[in-house]
C-alpha cells in the first residue's frame, strides 16, 4: 500500500472515532448526580436552554432542588372585557367560558383536524405524481495496475450505479477521466382497483371525524356544566357568608342583653362569658364561609377560562320558587336522553369504524391493479441506469444515457401470495378492536342509565331536603325569638338562648344548602340527559 493512500485510511479511522464519541457527549447535560440538583443552562430572562451550563450569563445557579424563574412567564393580566360593576347571570358566564376556556378549542381544533383526516384518506383515489431533479459528478483514475478496466465506478449502495465506459489500457499507462450531468423525471402512480380497501378506510375516517365533532359538542356541554356548577357553589359561599353574619349579629344581640343583665345585677358572668364564646364562634365562622366563597370565586374563573385576577359581580339567585312537584322519568323520556348524550352517540360512530376498519383488512388478501409511468431526460456525460430516490420511494428503473429522453408506462396487478401470516394478524386486531368498541358501547349506554338514574335521585332527594329543612327553619327561627325574649325580659337562660341561635344557624345553612343542591342537582341532571342548556332556569 503507498504511503499516502494509508495516511488517508488512518485519517478516516481517526474521523470516524471522533464522530462517535459525540453520541455519549450528551450525558454532560444530565444531572451529574442522582442526590444533587441539577444545575440548567439559563438565559438571561431565566428561560431553561438545552444544553450544559456554561454560566456565561452570570446568573446565580440553584444549590437546591429549585429552578430558576423564568421570567418570560407571567399569569395573564385581569380580563378587560369583564365589567366590574355590572351582575353576571348564569347564562352570561356560560357565553364567556365558551370562548374562554381553552377546552373548546382544543376539541374544535381536535375536530378540524378530524375532517382534515378524511380528505387525506380520499386522495387515495387520485394519481400520485413526483418529479426529481439529479445532478452529480463522477471522477475516475487509473494508475496503471491493471491491465485493462469496463464498466468501473460505482457511488454509494443504495443511489445508482454509474457507468464509466473506458477502452482497455495497457500496464503503467495512468489515465484520469471525469463527467457532470443532470436528470430530471416525472413519475406518475395510480392505484386502479383495490376491491373497497380504500372506501373502507375513508368510512372509518368519516365515522372518527363525526366521533370528533360530536365531542366537541360535548365539550361545549361539560363546560356549561363546569360553570353552571361553579356559579351555584359560589352562590351558596355568598350564601353561606350572608347567614353567617346575621349568626354573628344575633351572637352580638344575644352578649348584648347577658351584659345589661350584669350590669343590672340580674345576670352572672358566666352568662356573659357564655354569650361572648358565641360570639366569638360566630365570628370564626365568618371568616372561615368568607374563606370558601373566595375559593369558589377562584373555581368559578377557572371554569370559565378567564384569569383569577379578574373580578366580576354574580346575580343572585336565591330565593327563587322550586317546583316541589314528585315527577319521575319514564322509560321512554331515559332512552330518549340516552340516544342523544354525546358519549353514547361517540361510542356508536367508533363502532362503526371500527367495522369499516375489518373490512379494510379484509381487502388486504385481495389483488390490486395499478398504473405506473416514468418520463426522464438525462444531459451532460453521466449514464444512468436508475433515477435514485428516497426509501421506498425510488423512481422505477430506467435505461438513461447522456443526452436522452426515456419514457416508461407500467400497468399491471399485484397478488400477495405470503406474508408470514402478517394479514391473518391484522385481520384478528380489527376484528379485536371491533369487539372492545362494541363492548364499550354497550358499556357506555349502562353507564348512562345509571348517571341518569342516580342524577334524577339525587333531585328528588335536593327537594325533599329542601322542603324539610324550609319547615325547619321555621320552627328554629320561632324558637331563637322566643328563647331570646325570654332571656332579655329575666325568664329563660343564656343557655336556652344560645342553643337556640345555633340551632336557628344550623337551620338556615341548611336550608340554603339544600337550595342550591337542588339547583346544582337539576344541572346534574340536564347534564346526565344530554340536555345541557344555556338558559339560566330554575327546575
Amino acid at each position: 500500500m503507498p504511503p499516502s493512500s494509508f495516511r488517508r485510511l488512518v485519517l478516516c479511522g481517526l474521523s470516524v472515532l471522533l464522530l462517535s464519541g459525540c453520541a455519549t457527549q450528551a450525558l454532560e447535560t444530565a444531572p451529574d448526580r442522582a442526590d444533587t440538583p441539577w444545575q440548567p443552562n439559563v438565559s438571561e430572562k431565566g428561560e431553561l436552554l438545552p444544553g450544559k451550563a456554561t454560566g456565561a450569563h452570570g446568573l446565580t445557579l440553584p444549590r437546591d432542588f429549585t429552578l430558576p424563574a423564568n421570567q418570560t412567564l407571567s399569569p395573564r393580566p385581569a380580563d378587560a372585557s369583564i365589567q366590574a360593576s355590572h351582575s353576571y347571570s348564569l347564562a352570561e358566564l356560560i357565553d364567556i367560558a365558551q370562548s374562554s376556556n381553552p377546552t373548546t378549542r382544543i376539541a374544535w381544533n381536535t375536530a378540524r383536524d378530524a375532517a382534515l383526516a378524511v380528505g387525506i384518506t380520499r386522495t387515495a383515489y387520485l394519481p400520485h405524481l413526483s418529479a426529481t431533479v439529479v445532478g452529480g459528478y463522477t471522477h475516475q483514475r487509473n494508475n496503471g495496475s491493471n491491465p485493462s478496466l469496463s464498466n468501473a465506478g460505482q457511488i454509494g449502495s443504495g443511489i445508482n450505479t454509474i457507468i464509466n465506459q473506458a477502452e482497455g489500457l495497457t500496464d503503467g499507462v495512468r489515465n484520469r477521466n471525469s463527467g457532470s450531468g443532470e436528470v430530471q423525471t416525472l413519475s406518475m402512480e395510480w392505484l386502479l382497483f383495490d376491491f373497497g380497501k380504500r372506501e373502507a378506510i375513508i368510512n372509518a375516517a368519516k365515522q372518527g371525524q363525526l366521533a370528533s365533532n360530536i365531542l366537541f359538542t360535548a365539550a361545549h356541554q361539560k363546560v356549561i356544566y363546569s360553570v353552571t356548577l361553579t356559579f351555584y357553589r359560589h352562590a351558596a359561599a355568598v350564601a353561606r357568608v350572608g347567614l353567617v353574619q346575621q349568626a354573628v349579629a344575633n351572637a352580638a344581640r344575644v352578649q348584648a342583653a347577658a351584659e345589661m343583665r350584669l350590669k343590672q345585677g340580674q345576670g352572672t358572668i358566666v352568662d356573659v362569658t357564655q354569650a361572648r364564646q358565641m360570639t366569638a364562634q360566630a365570628e370564626l365562622r365568618l371568616v372561615q364561609a368568607q374563606n370558601s366563597a373566595e375559593n369558589t370565586y377562584l373555581d368559578l374563573m377557572t371554569a370559565m377560562g378567564i384569569s383569577p385576577d379578574t373580578r366580576l359581580q354574580t346575580v343572585d339567585v336565591s330565593n327563587r320558587p322550586l317546583t316541589l312537584a314528585d315527577a319521575r322519568l319514564t322509560d321512554a323520556m331515559v332512552r330518549q336522553a340516552v340516544s342523544q348524550r354525546p358519549d353514547v352517540l361517540a361510542a356508536y360512530a367508533s363502532a362503526k369504524a371500527s367495522q369499516s376498519q375489518v373490512s379494510a383488512a379484509k381487502a388486504e388478501f385481495l389483488p390490486k391493479v395499478f398504473v405506473s409511468g416514468n418520463v426522464a431526460y438525462s444531459t451532460g456525460r453521466l449514464a444512468l441506469s436508475s433515477v435514485p430516490g428516497i426509501g421506498a420511494d425510488s423512481s422505477p428503473t430506467l435505461n438513461l444515457s447522456t443526452n436522452n429522453f426515456s419514457s416508461l408506462i407500467l400497468g399491471g396487478i399485484t397478488v400477495p401470495v405470503f406474508d408470514g401470516g402478517m394479514r391473518a394478524a391484522v385481520m384478528r386486531q380489527a376484528k379485536n378492536q371491533a369487539d372492545s368498541a362494541q363492548a364499550i358501547l354497550r358499556k357506555t349506554i349502562d353507564e348512562s342509565v345509571k348517571q341518569i338514574i342516580i342524577a334524577e335521585n339525587g333531585v328528588h332527594a335536593s327537594l325533599s331536603a329542601y322542603s324539610a329543612a324550609t319547615k325547619l327553619q321555621t320552627a328554629s327561627q320561632t324558637a331563637f325569638d322566643a328563647a331570646f325574649a325570654a332571656y332579655r325580659n329575666g325568664v329563660g337562660s343564656i343557655t336556652q338562648a344560645t342553643i337556640a341561635q345555633n340551632g336557628l344557624l344550623d337551620a338556615q345553612l341548611g336550608k340554603s344548602d339544600a337550595y342550591y343542591a337542588s339547583l346544582i342537582a337539576a344541572s346534574s341532571l340536564a347534564f346526565a340527559t344530554g340536555s345541557m342548556q344555556t338558559e339560566d332556569r330554575v327546575p
